[in-house]
């Protein structure tokens, strides 16, 4: 194995990683306010943080190691269609000014710590907001095995076999996450998105410079794309339009409703804060789309592999010194880390507060809360790793192409709870189930692909599962409330935080 090894690259690699570790550990004494003593300091870092600290913050749990990753391998495998993540994530701004400043005024005046909190807030009903919980628990776990994935992926490209390096980054996410809780993100947010940055705007420079120029890449890639046929290419097929365009809206409306997004939401300081977030995030996707390109340049570099997933590391490892490697596969696995902490924290304040609490502990203390949520976060690091080690790869991505479709299944609840209370609880615990089971039946009939087709007369349409869920789940929610508004027309909803 050591043959194999890149010291060089390994070296610099293990520099950032004891620079975050440290910084990871220093966040607990960073910002006001003692972390163990309630779980707004542990799990949403003291509700303080400002425009710069949220931007950091979202974008770092939001484009993640595993974006860095596929994104790329998607676009190098089908060309066209892999750019879908750019309108989502033009798409999900808009949403987020208009809808996440009143869920963070709602969630502020009373406390709430979690969507699930909401949700019960606005319809005194333990089984939807058990619901609510349980979907992004289970939503998240694939998720953060995901990142893991991410990060072996750099890690095997330095010439280091086996689980232990992984393991190990881990240990040290699950201790340092720990002591520090939302804070140790946020903190290696900073680091970890300038890291990304320039290598990204160094990539696009440097590679093409080094390949003859954009022209020579896109003509390598559109002659690979012609060779394998079927529906890859530069550009979209008039079938893949519908799915193109379902996708990026189920993907969009689905983004923000994930435990980790939401958190960052949660510890926001404003909802101005939210507001000016809107307006500058679309910066990362700028970025997204840069770093989308890196699948085409591998084309143009005649470059090879078994795994759409090895294009990025095999890139940098082939055109840059070993030095420049290293620090790009630094920041990939740290771009892996602070997801993880923070889809963790998410997970762990959705179990503290609406489980154990809920069910559990109803008279637990502030302190306690903390407490629970700290072992819940280790337990949830414990069952992603699990994913990543004893389950095939391919499993962790299919589970987390079906989290997508479920966490869209809280929408109705969560968002349409904000401006009308015209539905009922029990209609749309009814929608959720309706798109749960149907989306999950029909993304496994079809071998757990994101898409579906139907034929309509002479038409035959493909379209996002988790969309077509979410119609479903709507329709359902819309129907069982006049049902059971005509049975039952008495409605009793509350206001107040959970107790």
């Amino acid at each position: 194995m050591a043959d194999r090894i890149d010291w060089i690259a390994l070296a610099i690699f293990l520099f950032f990683f004891a620079l975050v570790t440290v910084m990871g550990f220093f966040a607990a004494r960073w910002k006001s306010g003692p972390v163990g003593a309630h779980l707004d300091q542990w799990g949403l870092g003291g509700r303080q943080f400002g425009t710069w600290i949220t931007w950091f913050l979202l974008g770092g749990d939001f484009y993640t190691a595993y974006t860095v990753i596929a994104v790329p391998a998607l676009v190098y495998a089908v060309g066209a269609y892999g750019f879908f993540a750019l309108p989502y994530t033009i798409i999900v701004y808009p949403f987020v000014f208009a809808v996440m400043p009143l869920l963070w005024t709602t969630a502020h005046a009373h406390g709430y710590v979690t969507a699930a909190d909401v949700v019960h807030g606005t319809y005194n009903s333990r089984g939807l907001e058990f619901a609510i919980a349980i979907t992004g628990i289970v939503a998240t776990m694939p998720y953060i095995a995901l990142q893991l994935i991410g990060m072996g992926v750099v890690i095997k490209a330095m010439g280091l076999t086996g689980e232990l390096p992984i393991v190990a980054a881990f240990i040290i996410l699950a201790l340092y996450t720990y002591s520090s809780g939302l804070r140790a993100p946020a903190l290696i947010a900073f680091v970890k998105d300038i890291m990304i940055y320039i290598v990204v705007l160094v990539a696009v420079v440097v590679v093409p410079a080094k390949l003859g120029g954009y022209g020579a890449v896109f003509a390598a890639a559109n002659e690979a794309f012609t060779v394998k046929g079927g529906d890859t290419g530069l550009i979209l097929k008039p079938s893949q339009m519908l799915a193109y365009a379902t996708l990026a809206l189920g993907s969009a409306l689905a983004a923000f409703m994930y435990p980790h997004t939401l958190t960052g939401i949660f510890a926001s300081k404003s909802a101005d804060t939210i507001r000016k977030n809107a307006v500058l995030l679309p910066a990362y996707t700028l970025l997204l789309g840069l770093i989308a390109l890196l699948g085409y340049m591998a084309y143009a570099a005649h470059i090879k592999v078994s795994s759409p997933n090895d294009v990025v590391p095999v890139l940098f490892k082939v055109l840059f010194p070993s030095w420049f490697a290293g620090f790009a596969f630094s920041a990939i696995a740290i771009g892996a880390l602070v997801p993880a902490a923070v889809m963790s924290i998410g997970a762990a304040n959705l179990f503290t507060r609406n489980v154990w609490k809920s069910y559990i502990d109803p008279g637990i203390s502030h302190a306690g809360e903390a407490a629970v949520a700290k072992i819940a976060s280790l337990i949830v690091k414990l069952g992603a790793l699990a994913f990543t080690l004893l389950l095939p790869t391919q499993y962790a991505l299919d589970l987390q192409l079906l989290g997508g479709l479920w966490i869209l299944q809280i929408f109705p609840a969560l968002v349409f709870g904000l401006f009308t209370r015209w539905f009922r609880a029990e209609g749309l615990l009814l929608g959720w189930a309706a798109g749960i089971l149907w989306g999950s039946w029909t993304a496994w009939s079809n071998g757990l692909k994101p898409l579906a087709s139907i034929s309509l007369g002479e038409g035959h349409y493909t379209f996002y599962v988790g969309l077509g869920a979410l119609v479903l789940n709507v329709a359902v929610a819309a129907i069982g409330t006049v049902v059971l508004s005509r049975v039952s027309p008495d409605r009793r909803h509350s206001l107040t935080a959970p107790s």
